[in-house]
């Protein structure tokens, strides 16, 4: 292992992929199908040039920013993602301990493997991540479930009719070990986790078994209805979905291709987001989601729009390395790479983002 410290989120990457078995890091790296989209949206981001400004006086002073009402220290959230104790035996609960400690609000999803109500017990600013259920009572469940514990938005997801064809996870024969499981869900229906079979993911398998595949319009309407906690619409690509959603009283939109692990093919969240930001109203937030890997990657999104990101791929790295510590150290260089970038682009702070020039993506 070198003995250098890391000095950006990819060498906390190369340090994870050393320290995982090949299964567990295929399942955190891997995308759908030939994985186009999982490079697409590294390529896309790359392709984003920024002019700066000069001479403004004041450029760098704060990364903060309100996300939903929340003061933020950075214009992110930890981004929902399964089954962290794979990585980590601490999981979530160390995700979140890192998030409150960089000010920043951490995304627990329902695949989570620790239970929401230790996490809001951590103190951290939680929003929970929810998959609709087939059984629809369940679903129901889940979200007062988030309510009682204290979460502070409600972020369903939509783009996941069915789990895309992780062809990784295929090739392995995919399964949880028996220690980690969903802790939302039944656990009399969760056996399929640990099914390992030869040419067949067992989680693929289990959220086909569980998740509802016919969600509509009506269904976000209902859950909109259903719960007093703010709304955030998950998995967005096509303008006029992200408007069909805020009129149905979405209170932010994610602008998402699941981080490639979806339709393979789809197009790159950031080639998207200024026509989605353009659809909506003013008080629908809009985030992005799928590639950010740098503080220069979320200055790139701000420019175009988004209100904030979401962060995932290395925050899972920095806990692979390190449970929450490694964590902090992820968060900790993107705020530094976050605030060097407002202060060479001439930004005292996220919202000036919007008035720089930007290259690369139509707008």
């Amino acid at each position: 292992m070198s003995t250098h410290a890391p000095v950006r989120t990819a060498d906390f990457a190369a340090l994870a992929e050393r320290s995982l078995p090949a299964p567990v890091w295929d399942f955190l790296a891997g995308g759908s199908g030939e994985e186009l989209t999982l490079a697409a949206n590294r390529a896309a981001l790359d392709r984003v040039t920024l002019v700066p400004r000069v001479l403004t006086g004041s450029a760098g002073r704060t990364t903060g920013a309100d996300l939903l009402g929340t003061a933020a220290a950075l214009p992110l959230a930890v981004a929902p993602m399964a089954y962290q104790r794979l990585l980590h035996p601490d999981g979530e609960a160390a995700t979140a301990r890192a998030a409150k400690a960089a000010g920043v609000p951490f995304v627990l999803s329902t695949l989570s493997s620790v239970p929401v109500e230790e996490i809001t017990a951590l103190g951290a600013d939680t929003w929970f991540q929810l998959y609709c259920l087939r059984d629809r009572a369940a679903t129901t469940e889940l979200v007062r479930r988030a309510e009682r514990a204290g979460c502070s938005a409600l972020m369903v997801t939509v783009d996941v009719p069915v789990m895309g064809r992780r062809l990784r996870d295929l090739r392995h024969g995919f399964a949880l070990p028996p220690e980690v499981a969903p802790a939302h869900l039944d656990p009399a229906a969760t056996g399929l986790t640990h099914d390992k079979r030869a040419g067949s993911s067992a989680v693929a398998e289990h959220t086909a078994e569980a998740f509802a595949s016919d969600l509509d319009w009506d269904d976000l309407a209902r859950l909109r209805a259903d719960t007093r906690l703010p709304l955030i619409v998950k998995g967005v690509l096509d303008p006029r979905d992200a408007a069909r959603a805020a009129a149905l009283g979405a209170d932010a939109v994610v602008v998402s291709n699941h981080g490639g692990r979806q339709l393979d093919g789809a197009a790159a969240g950031i080639d998207l987001l200024p026509a989605v930001r353009d659809a909506v109203p003013d008080g629908c937030r809009v985030l992005l989601d799928s590639g950010i890997r740098s503080g220069t990657d979320v200055l790139k999104a701000l420019a175009l729009g988004a209100d904030g990101v979401l962060l995932g791929r290395p925050v899972l790295w920095g806990l692979a390395v390190d449970g929450e510590q490694g964590v902090r150290e992820v968060l900790r260089l993107v705020e530094s790479e976050l605030r060097s970038a407002l202060t060479l682009s001439g930004c005292a702070g996220p919202a000036d983002a919007r008035r720089l020039g930007v290259r690369g993506v139509a707008r």
